[in-house]
């Protein structure tokens, strides 16, 4: 039997669709991370969500709050499941590697799961990126898998795909170098739809 090629980002979640957020779209740490988020923003905070998927809970709840929220995303699926169930967001088919903003334009970036498929060197591009583009004063809240992995074939949601992340120590590392501060780190096991656990790893960073 052929084996089937690694798909990208775009493919994948066009494919998966609406069945990300049955299997992992309320990850705790997610919930947790915009929580905190939302207790250090100021009222109608802008906030950009790289990799906005389904528009939940993320988007949602931000811009439940109040918040101002653009979400970007790979996967026009996505896309368009964000905009139907987050009608009060702004959501944009692009790549965050491709589109452009203005600097010290956005009081946080959320991050989560976004890097999982981008090579290391373009990880470490969109870091320093988005650093520019925070305020002064503004957060990155960012979530991940941590591991020392690069070009891992797995398989995800019954399709198979190449993961590439950092360890924890090393993410940082990169984090600071885009000119942020490390404010805080929190990890937990989640237990996804198909029972292997994994590290979710929460990163909350902020521009001096």
């Amino acid at each position: 039997m052929e084996q089937q090629q690694p798909v990208g980002a775009a493919e994948l979640f066009d494919a998966i669709g609406a069945r990300y957020e049955d299997a992992f779209g309320r990850p705790p740490v997610v919930a947790r991370a915009v929580g905190e988020l939302l207790s250090l923003l100021p009222a109608a905070a802008r906030v950009l969500d790289i990799g906005s998927g389904t528009g939940r809970p993320v988007a949602h709840a931000l811009a439940g709050a109040g918040c101002r929220v653009t979400g970007l995303d790979v996967s026009s699926v996505m896309i368009s499941i964000a905009r139907e169930q987050v009608p009060d967001a702004e959501f944009v088919h692009t790549d965050v590697r491709d589109w452009t903003s203005p600097p010290e334009c956005w009081d946080a970036v959320c991050a989560y799961f976004p890097f999982l498929q981008m090579p290391r060197a373009d990880t470490a591009k969109v870091l320093r990126r988005l650093a520019r583009w925070l305020v002064p004063g503004g957060y990155l809240s960012l979530v991940t898998v941590p591991m020392d992995a690069e070009d891992l074939p797995v398989e995800f949601l019954g399709h198979p795909v190449r993961l590439t992340s950092f360890p924890a120590p090393e993410l940082e590392d990169k984090i600071v170098a885009a000119g942020l501060r490390v404010v805080s780190t929190y990890s937990e096991i989640f237990e996804p739809e198909d029972g292997r656990g994994e590290e979710h790893l929460l990163i909350t960073a902020v521009r001096p």
